[in-house]
Order: C-alpha cells, then sequence, then structure tokens
C-alpha cells in the first residue's frame, strides 16, 4: 500500500482526496491530511455567506465523517513545519512526525499585506479564513466605518462583508478601475455605479501611505496628503503563494513565490506534488477554484498509473454576484494585445455595461465583459470555448434577437459547463437519461456540476430543463433553489394561506436562509398581494424600495411625486419649484411627463415629502417596481386632431393603477388620436383613440430591446378597457416571473397575443371575475407609501444616513451644472488632483 500524505485542507486538498478515493481502491492508498485550521475544508468562494447563518457547517466541502467513511485520517490543527526529503518524512509544529511515499503539497495561499506603517495595529484585518471572518465580526461591533484595501475580487467579497454587518463601507483601489484584470474601463464604471447604489463608497486612483492611530487605527493617509477617517480596515490586495515548505526542502520555487511545477504538477521532487494556489505552472499562479480541481484531477491520475492527463493553461473566465451585481468576464476579456471588433451595449440608468470582442473576420468570438446581467454568461463562454459560429446578427448575443433569426445556438455534447468538475452536457444529459432524474438538485449531486464555484448552475438548469422536455416531461421552473415552487405557484400558496412575512414563507415552504434571488421576489408577491406599505417587509434588499427613492450616482436621492397624465396645476408647480430651491435639488422634465428632483440626502427625504404631500403630491413610484407613469397627449381638449379627452382618461388610468407592485416596472400611455404623441406603442399597455372608442395595445416596451405592444382589443368603449386591463395586469402579476416585463412574458407565453387574448378577452380559463374583484381590491387598498412614512415618527427613523447621529452623509459632494447642481466625479478630480 502506497502511503499518500497531503498537506493543507482547503478546498483543492479535500477534492484531490474525493478525486483518488473514486478512482482507486483503499488497499491501493492509504491517505492521511494535514490541516493547520480546526475546520475541516470549507468553501471559501462562498466565504461571505458566513456572515448571514455564522455556521461553519454550512460551508464544510464534507463533514468529518466523510473522511471516516473513505479511510481518508484528517489531522486539523496541525501546522507541517519541515520535510525531509532524503527521508521523506514531514514533521509538525507539535513534533508529530508522518513518513511518506508521495506528498501533494496543497498549501494554497495567504493574504497579501502591503508593506504598509501601521498594518499591525488593532482594527486591520485580512479576509481569508472562518477565523479571520470571526475577529471581523467581533470587532465589527464597536465600528462603524470600515475601509476596504483593494477594489479587485477579493476586496468587493470584503465590501459585502461590511455591509452585511452595518458598516459605512469605503473601498480604496490604487488602480483607475475595479477588478482591473478583469473589466475595461466601462465595465468598471457600471460597477462602480451599481456599488454606489448600494451605498458602497468607491476611491480610485488613491495610494495608501500609512494607517493612523496608535495602539488600534482611526483612519488611513494616502500619498496625495488626503486623510479618511476609519474605524477598521479590511486589506484585500490578493493572494502571495503558500511556498515557505517548498523554499525549506529546497524545492524549486518562482523568483515572486509558488512551487514550480511540471505538466504531471511534479515539482523538482519527482515524489512530491503541488497543486492549487500554491503552484506556479508555466509561470502563472492559478486564483481561481476551478484550475485547483483540475490539478486535482491530473495528480490523482497520476497516481494510479496515468501519464496522458496532463495540465495545461486554464480559461480563467468567471461569473460571480458581488453585493447583488452581477459581473462575468470570460475569454479574452480586455484584448489587450489581440486585434478585434467589440460590440458593446451600456446602459448608464440601469448600470449595465455588456461587451463581447469578435475576430477581425466578425465570425469568432474571442471574450467579453457583463455588468449588471450577467444572464447571457453560460452561453457566451461555451460559444467561445467551443469556437461555435456566430448568428448572422452578432450583437444579438448581448441584445437578444429583434425579430429574424433566433440568437439561440445548440451546444455540442462535448462542450464543458462545469469548469469546477469537468462536467459536460452530455454528461448531464446522460446522467437525467440514465438515473431518471427529477430535479436539478440531483443533476448536481450526481454529476458535481454546479457544487463548485456555481457560475455555470443557471446552464446547468437549462440543459436539465431542455433534456426533460426532450423526453415528453413537464418542466418546472422554480424561484431558487431554497423554494422548490415557481413564482406562479408561490403567488398562490401566499393567498391562499394567508402567509405576510418572509420567514414565514420559508419555513412552511422553504429550506436554508434564502437568497438575493428569492428575498426581494417574495417581498415583492407580498407588495403584490396584500398592497401593504414595503417597508414592512423585514427581507427587502432592494436599495431604491428600503428609502423610497432612486439612489443615484454620488449617493444622493431623487424625490419624484405623481403627475397623472402630464397635467399639473400653476400652483403645484410653484410648490415644486419652492421646494426645490428650498433643499438646493437638480430639477428636470422627464419623459415620462413629470418632474424628478435630484440630489436630496436620505435624512431629507421626509421633510421633502411632508411639503409634498401637504401639497397634494403622492408618491410617483420612480424607485418601485410598480405602475411609474401614464403619459398623455393633450388629446381632444386642445388638438385639432385629437379625437377622445386623453388627458382626462391618463389620469384616470394613473390614479387607478398607481401603486400596483408587479414582477417588472409597468409604464402605459394614452394617445387622442392615430397620430401617437403619447407613444403609446412602447408600453407595457398602451391605448389610442380611434372613431369608436379606444384601442388597446400590450406588452410593448423602449430601452435596448424595443418591442412595439400588439392590440389586444379594438373600439372598445372606457369602461371595457378598464376591465380588460384589470384582466391583463393582474394575469401578468400572477403568472409572471421574476424581473421579466410584459414584453419578455409575453415571448414566454405558449401561444402568445392570440392566447392572452382568449384569456383576457373571452374569459378561456374562467377567472375574469377574479382577476377584477382583486384589481379592485388593490385599488380600494391603495395607499401613498411615502404619506405613510411622513406621519409615522417610527418610520421616519429609518432615513438616516448613520444610527448615532442626525447629520447627513459627508463624502456627498456636488458641483455648479449650468446654473442647478449635479454630482462631483470623484475619480476625475482625483486624477487631476495628481
Amino acid at each position: 500500500m502506497e502511503k499518500i500524505i497531503v498537506i493543507g485542507n482547503g478546498m483543492v486538498g479535500y477534492k484531490f482526496c474525493e478525486k483518488l478515493r473514486s478512482k482507486a481502491t483503499k488497499e491501493q492508498f492509504s491517505i492521511k491530511v494535514f490541516g493547520e485550521e480546526p475546520h475541516p475544508a470549507y468553501d471559501r468562494v462562498h466565504l461571505s455567506e458566513y456572515f448571514s447563518n455564522r455556521s461553519v457547517e454550512d460551508l464544510e466541502m464534507a463533514p468529518r465523517s466523510w473522511y471516516v467513511e473513505n479511510d481518508v485520517e484528517l489531522i486539523t490543527g496541525e501546522l507541517i513545519v519541515n520535510i525531509d526529503r532524503e527521508n521523506k518524512v514531514i514533521k509538525s509544529h507539535t513534533g508529530l512526525e508522518e513518513s511518506y511515499d508521495k506528498l501533494i503539497l496543497a498549501t494554497g495561499s495567504s493574504a497579501f499585506v502591503p508593506p504598509i506603517k501601521g498594518s499591525e495595529m488593532q482594527g486591520v484585518f485580512v479576509y481569508r479564513t472562518i477565523e479571520d471572518l470571526e475577529a471581523i465580526i467581533e470587532y465589527s461591533k464597536h465600528s462603524k466605518k470600515a475601509a476596504v484595501l483593494g477594489g479587485g475580487l477579493l476586496g468587493l467579497e470584503a465590501a459585502k462583508a461590511m455591509l452585511d454587518l452595518n458598516q459605512e463601507t469605503h473601498v480604496i483601489e490604487f488602480a483607475s478601475r475595479l477588478m482591473p484584470r478583469q473589466l475595461d474601463q466601462a465595465g468598471s464604471d457600471a460597477l462602480k455605479y451599481k456599488m454606489e447604489e448600494l451605498d458602497v463608497n468607491i476611491h480610485m486612483n488613491r495610494n495608501t501611505a500609512s494607517i493612523l492611530g496608535e495602539d488600534k487605527m482611526t483612519g488611513l493617509e494616502f500619498t496625495d496628503g488626503q486623510l479618511m477617517a476609519a474605524d477598521m480596515l479590511v486589506i484585500s490586495c490578493g493572494i502571495k503563494p503558500r511556498d515557505e515548505l517548498a523554499k525549506q526542502c529546497g524545492l524549486e520555487v518562482g523568483h515572486r513565490g509558488g512551487i514550480v511545477v511540471n505538466d504531471h504538477l511534479e515539482t523538482t521532487d519527482k515524489d512530491i506534488f503541488a497543486i492549487g494556489e500554491c503552484a506556479l505552472h508555466k509561470e502563472f499562479i492559478y486564483g481561481l477554484v476551478a484550475p485547483g480541481y483540475e490539478m486535482a484531477e491530473v495528480v490523482a491520475d497520476r497516481l494510479i498509473g496515468g501519464d496522458e492527463k496532463t495540465f495545461e493553461s486554464f480559461d480563467m473566465s468567471t461569473k460571480l454576484k458581488l453585493i447583488g451585481v452581477d459581473v462575468a468576464s470570460f475569454g479574452d476579456a480586455l484584448c489587450e494585445n489581440t486585434p478585434h471588433k467589440p460590440i458593446v451595449f451600456e446602459d448608464s440608468l440601469e448600470g449595465i455595461y455588456k461587451r463581447i470582442n469578435l475576430s477581425e473576420d466578425g465570425k469568432t468570438l474571442l471574450g467579453g465583459i457583463l455588468v449588471g446581467d450577467a444572464e447571457a454568461y453560460g452561453m457566451l463562454l461555451q460559444i467561445t470555448l467551443n469556437g461555435m459560429a456566430l448568428p448572422p446578427s452578432p450583437e444579438d448575443l448581448i441584445l437578444g434577437s429583434r425579430g429574424g433569426e433566433s440568437a439561440d445556438m445548440e451546444l455540442p455534447d462535448t462542450a464543458q459547463i462545469c469548469s469546477c468538475e469537468n462536467v459536460t452536457k452530455g454528461d448531464i444529459c446522460k446522467a437525467v437519461v440514465d438515473n431518471n432524474l427529477e430535479h436539478v438538485a440531483d443533476v448536481k449531486s450526481c454529476t458535481k456540476a454546479g457544487t463548485g464555484c456555481g457560475a455555470c448552475s443557471p446552464m446547468v438548469a437549462d440543459i436539465f430543463n431542455a433534456q426533460l422536455k426532450s423526453m415528453g416531461k413537464t418542466v418546472k421552473k422554480v424561484l431558487c433553489e431554497h423554494f422548490d415552487y415557481s413564482r406562479q405557484e408561490l403567488f398562490d400558496l401566499i393567498k391562499i394561506k394567508g402567509i405576510k412575512s418572509y420567514d414565514d414563507l420559508l419555513d412552511a415552504h422553504g429550506s436554508g436562509d434564502g437568497c438575493e434571488v428569492c428575498k426581494p421576489a417574495v417581498a415583492s408577491l407580498m407588495a403584490s398581494i396584500w398592497n401593504e406599505l414595503i417597508l414592512n417587509q423585514d427581507t427587502i434588499q432592494d436599495t431604491n424600495d428600503r428609502f423610497l427613492a432612486n439612489i443615484q450616482k454620488g449617493g444622493s436621492y431623487s424625490v419624484v411625486p405623481r403627475i397623472p397624465g402630464g397635467e399639473i396645476t400653476p400652483d403645484k408647480l410653484i410648490v415644486i419649484g419652492q421646494v426645490a430651491k428650498k433643499y438646493d435639488l437638480y430639477t428636470k422634465i422627464t419623459g415620462g411627463q413629470r418632474i424628478d428632483l435630484f440630489g436630496a440626502s436620505v435624512n431629507q427625504l421626509p421633510d421633502i415629502w411632508e411639503e409634498l404631500i401637504e401639497a397634494g403630491f403622492e408618491s410617483g413610484h420612480a424607485y418601485g417596481k410598480s405602475l411609474r407613469t401614464v403619459k398623455s397627449c393633450v388629446g381632444s381638449s386642445w388638438c385639432r386632431f385629437g379625437l377622445h379627452d386623453s388627458v382626462s382618461f391618463a389620469i384616470e388610468i394613473e390614479e387607478r393603477y398607481r401603486g400596483l407592485r408587479s414582477p417588472h416596472k409597468l409604464k402605459s400611455a394614452v394617445s387622442g388620436c392615430r397620430r401617437e404623441c403619447a407613444e403609446a406603442l412602447s408600453k407595457d399597455f398602451g391605448i389610442i383613440a380611434t372613431e369608436l372608442g379606444w384601442n388597446l395595445y400590450v406588452c410593448g416596451n423602449g430601452g435596448a430591446n424595443p418591442q412595439h405592444a400588439l392590440l389586444l382589443a379594438g373600439d372598445i368603449d372606457s369602461e371595457t378597457c378598464k376591465k380588460y386591463i384589470d384582466r391583463f395586469l393582474m394575469f401578468y402579476i400572477k403568472t409572471a416571473e421574476p424581473l421579466n416585463r410584459t414584453s419578455t412574458w409575453l415571448n414566454k407565453l405558449e401561444g402568445g397575443i392570440e392566447y392572452l387574448k382568449q384569456v383576457v378577452v373571452g374569459d378561456s380559463l374562467g377567472i375574469a371575475a377574479d382577476l377584477e374583484r382583486e384589481m379592485d381590491f388593490m385599488v380600494e387598498t391603495y395607499k401613498c407609501e411615502w404619506k405613510e412614512v411622513v406621519n409615522n415618527p417610527e418610520l421616519r427613523k429609518k432615513f438616516s444616513h448613520f444610527v448615532n447621529t442626525e447629520i447627513p452623509d459627508p463624502t456627498m459632494q456636488f458641483e455648479d451644472f449650468r446654473g442647478q447642481k449635479k454630482p462631483v466625479d470623484w475619480d476625475k478630480e482625483l486624477v487631476e488632483s495628481k
């Protein structure tokens, strides 16, 4: 029996043990693993989840019982300090000695701490282990403001941790952009915008000179002389390979660190292998888990006698959700040294940035970047890795099909879906068929796909559903892994059982602790069903809903009173002007026929709204997934072409559906004739006057992927029009998936517009009366959210930047702009100051 010793019980060390045990019998190899931490291997990729549940067990790769069952001897809390290569013996810090036949170094990496004066003080932490997190949690109990040094992957994860600990959070980045290895400048700007929406303060081009304080830190000093007060600092500037054992025993290491290995992961000693973040392969250290798993596979195969499997350069594509923001890069994301033709889509309003890089002949996808919307990541990665032919209009890959040939593409069975576990599409399909699998969780358990970093999980689910459908089975789309129900099923459960809180729903019909997918979705469902104040939902995660206002660039908020149909009296116009002048707000008339006021701080919002409500205004719901505006032309009241009074009908429509919570925002318009000045055909529901009444159009939208609304009913009277809108909106709210606009919902609806006509107009399902009754309930129970806040002292207390003082956010800065104010461009100011 050959004796294998593994030094390091991290994710890669554990995976090596798992792979070797799957390939060889217990009689062939004995395995002993040494880990210096007190816990068995745990998932560092999802380390931030520890702040939510404080459970090491939930993060464990496998319980201790797994090691026992698989004859793997696990020794934790033991640091190996010496390797005697001549006698093939290792020695621990307690004096324990063990001999080996083959030695696997899986020592991983440690946090890199720049040589900054004061880094040894109390209040300065790294972000690497469970022990680090426990120390941060304890210290945060006496801290209010935290700085994070580093704006890369690790730094932004640390920033999320600081938010979870209710710290005023600042990210300090030396470079000119966030995640500089993965994002270009525009991608960084989009990510910065999204993070500032979530109250994370980003400081670019900042070089930290020293940490201030005596025994414990009190702030930071930068090389330009500027100071920043802070109670604690988390250093997350990257990693350095743990190669001290290799140096001690004379193995070759790189000049910048890392244990030198060949394609078989052998070190300069043929009986010692190195895998994971401690290994230097062809002058490269891999800091992702997937390459480490592949290294583990290569060494396990080598030990059982294989010599064909080798480790080659590894794809470093990655997708993750940073503080609720999707970020992905794949292939040659930056193409800094590669001739290419980029296609770019940017929506600065929503903080979405997409870039794909095509070869010069336009036939091959080289790589790309996705920020704010990474839904297409899985398919784009597969197209890149497999060299698949592009659609006739390559821009459809990031914009979606806009007519003509679809951009949907069929993956080959050889496509590698899960790089962490090397699982192909064919592996998944075969597992579904051979094992008669019925749930995505069964696929993950059977194939291990999606159990590593998790980035491939959406594609695993898509392949699973497609395979079930090809087998003639019903495909069930669940909300997320914590609820084995679709949004529509949860809607019915909540309503039938009278559930009014997320925790009650999770306890009765879910599992785990929830996630950033189900929490806001359930909050939206509760609001859609019970029509109660959104602030009463404890689990709400959307900053806009939390403060009933859209957060803007620089950390300020907007105030948007409702102006039904765009009609406003001179007295109300005067009040808006007086409020804007009193609170120094930037004022703009929007395309939706209302007036936006920008630049308010959180603590000003209740006072501003108190004055507006006293003047007769109410919330415009510009921040919510709800009805925004009903735009109108002047109609027959003034226009010589007008057929009907479009303004009066628009006001009636807006006042009927105001505050209605839905899966996505809703926009509407009423045009007084076919000249269509209100642009009703680009709205979720639009109304156009005809000689005989009104035409009702539904499921349109503008934006990056515009779609004309389709005729639902023609030449109908006003009461019938409202009745059909009632049915349409309630049917949409009950059946759409989270964050699907009406246009997307209709595109997915089997039978399309003809089926929708049957349901709404023809009442083919026999539910029309129920839908109308449910809408009547919404109309009757409507309350202005801001009026509720203004009149409730306890709710008003929530609108403050800091828990211990009433002062506004001191980091907000503005500059003069055409006679008004706008947020200062912090990055530009810092660059110019240098």
